[in-house]
């Protein structure tokens, strides 16, 4: 398998006429992220990079990566991960990349990757799949199972679930990391001025969804790349290479903790730009 050098191996009336009005513009803005290729597919433009995050996180985690994308010419989406089940949050991510026209390359950071790895499955358009510390289960396997099959992480230590009724009326629980330990346990190489609001603004995963086994995964036919984040606590650098080498992934490692898209974003735009050029 070929490895980059160094450091890697290799989402009627006036007043009614008004109403209607204010609707369709905010059913305009409302599709506007999801359906940012539509309509100019073109062979030579580059590839929507849609980028999905995982549990404790949101959309605003990849800014730093997604102005990078941008300056170098990319159509970038943020899909924003529910967090709710595995199956549930994949159908989503699938209908968002079926109203993208053109090649697609998707990348998800931690459970963000068990969700790319299936919504991916049957997806003609997606060309890429890019992990970012990330989760790439076989079909069974939960993210939960994943973590914890190799020494190193201390998530389970830090968390705070909260008891939640979920739609089909069953009881569940909600997982936070709690705020106290978000900056040591997530993002020990951030700024703790940045973590602080991170830890607040968190969204809680299920623990269903990281408990849910997964689907057929989708890089088994889909060329991969995998970030292995060496310091991460939330999953274990040795189980990101395990998968990684399993998935006959390009391999790229990086020092940095399990935020590394917040702390080392042109790392993580640089290995998404190698994945896209691939596939061109």
């Amino acid at each position: 398998m070929k490895r980059p050098s160094q450091h890697r191996r290799t989402r009627g009336h006036i007043s009614l006429l008004a109403t209607a009005g204010v609707a369709v513009a905010l059913l305009a803005v409302s599709v506007a992220p999801a359906s940012a290729g539509k309509g100019s597919s073109s062979p030579g433009r580059k590839p929507t990079v849609v980028l999905v995050h995982g549990a404790f996180a949101d959309s605003s985690s990849w800014n730093g990566v997604v102005k990078r994308l941008n300056r170098e010419g990319y159509p970038v989406v943020a899909v924003a991960n529910p967090l709710r089940g595995l199956s549930s949050d994949a159908a989503y991510l699938k209908e968002v990349l079926a109203d993208i026209d053109g090649p697609v390359v998707l990348a998800g950071h931690s459970y963000g990757g068990s969700v790319i790895s299936d919504a991916a499955q049957g997806a003609a358009n997606v060309k890429a799949l890019v992990y970012i510390a990330a989760f790439l289960p076989e079909k069974g396997e939960s993210a939960v199972e994943l973590s914890g099959r190799f020494p190193g992480s201390t998530l389970g230590e830090a968390l705070r679930p909260v008891p939640i009724t979920l739609p089909d009326g069953t009881q569940g629980a909600d997982l936070y990391i709690e705020q106290g330990k978000f900056h040591s346990q997530f993002a020990a190489d951030v700024s703790a001025s940045t973590t602080d609001v991170m830890a607040v603004t968190q969204r809680p995963v299920t623990s269903a969804a990281l408990e849910e086994g997964a689907s057929d995964p989708a890089w088994k036919t889909i060329p991969s790349w995998v970030l292995v984040a060496t310091a991460d606590l939330n999953i274990p650098p040795k189980a990101q290479v395990f998968m990684a080498e399993r998935a006959h992934a390009h391999i790229t490692e990086v020092r940095a903790s399990h935020a590394v898209s917040v702390s080392r974003p042109d790392d993580v735009a640089r290995v998404i730009e190698e994945a896209a050029r691939a596939v061109r």
